[in-house]
């Protein structure tokens, strides 16, 4: 049975509609892991799933059962004629510091039954072993950027890739055709973010721009303006931009800001 929105599949637990700030991001999605390992200070996923944050930074793991439920799954939506992208993943990351061959598994399984996928990363150029997998009419690269600096970044997401390779992983896929987008989120200094634009927008088809929560800076930083800043920005070269909930307060009247774009460059099947 399809549920209400059109696009998910009752009794799916291995592919499924994300909700909240997560939804923003993806229509579909999948977990494969558990834990992540690359220590990033902002993660809010530990609470979300109620595991140990020790654990959680310890590595990531194989779900129990995942790759059976995700084949399940995966039929059900190939049955229900459901072709969309599927995002890898919201509470790990596909290309963590681990064993990462189950995230090429799930991909072959995803197309293998006619859907999408994406994967947003923060593992850099551990990602261009899959590079061959990604097709320009159907599927998407991702990656999360809080900063172009090597300390800012090693503070803040202590184990991930440091910046210039995750950028360096954008422009590999770029050049492959394959479309790509970065995630301004969290938003932790304004200037770092302004920055990632200027400096990336060239080999980026999408950003998406939120904000920081549950930290200091929540409180100290001036929302409104980062908005228009960003806005202005992206107006005058000419990006294209979705800018998330949480700032959409500040958005000018009539502003459009679509919540789901084409992420990929071609319409075929």
């Amino acid at each position: 049975m399809i549920n209400s929105d059109g696009i998910s599949i009752s009794g799916c637990n291995y592919i499924y509609a994300p909700k909240g700030q997560a939804g923003e991001y993806a229509t579909l999605s999948t977990n494969i892991y558990r834990g992540c390992g690359h220590k990033c200070v902002y993660c809010y996923v530990p609470q979300v799933i109620r595991m140990d944050r020790k654990e959680f930074d310890s590595g990531a793991f194989l779900r129990v059962g995942y790759e059976a439920g995700l084949l399940r799954d995966a039929k059900k939506y190939q049955l229900a004629g459901i072709t969309e992208q599927v995002m890898l993943s919201f509470t790990s990351d596909p290309y963590h510091l681990g064993d990462t061959e189950p995230t090429a598994r799930t991909i072959r399984v995803l197309k293998d039954h006619d859907m999408g996928f994406c994967t947003l990363t923060k593992g850099g150029t551990r990602s261009l072993r899959d590079l061959n997998l990604f097709r320009s009419d159907r599927d998407a690269f991702a990656t999360t950027l809080t900063s172009l600096d090597d300390v800012f970044s090693k503070k803040w997401e202590r184990d991930a890739a440091l910046p210039a390779d995750r950028i360096n992983a954008i422009k590999k896929f770029k050049e492959a055709g394959i479309f790509t987008w970065v995630s301004i989120e969290p938003t932790i200094n304004v200037d770092e973010s302004i920055k990632i634009i200027k400096e990336t927008y060239a080999f980026v088809d999408l950003f998406k721009i939120g904000r920081i929560n549950y930290l200091p800076m929540t409180q100290t930083i001036d929302w409104k303006d980062y908005t228009h800043r960003v806005i202005d920005l992206c107006e005058t070269l000419g990006i294209a931009h979705y800018i998330k909930q949480d700032l959409q307060q500040y958005l000018p009247d009539g502003y459009k800001n679509p919540l789901r774009v084409t992420q990929h460059h071609g319409s075929g099947l």
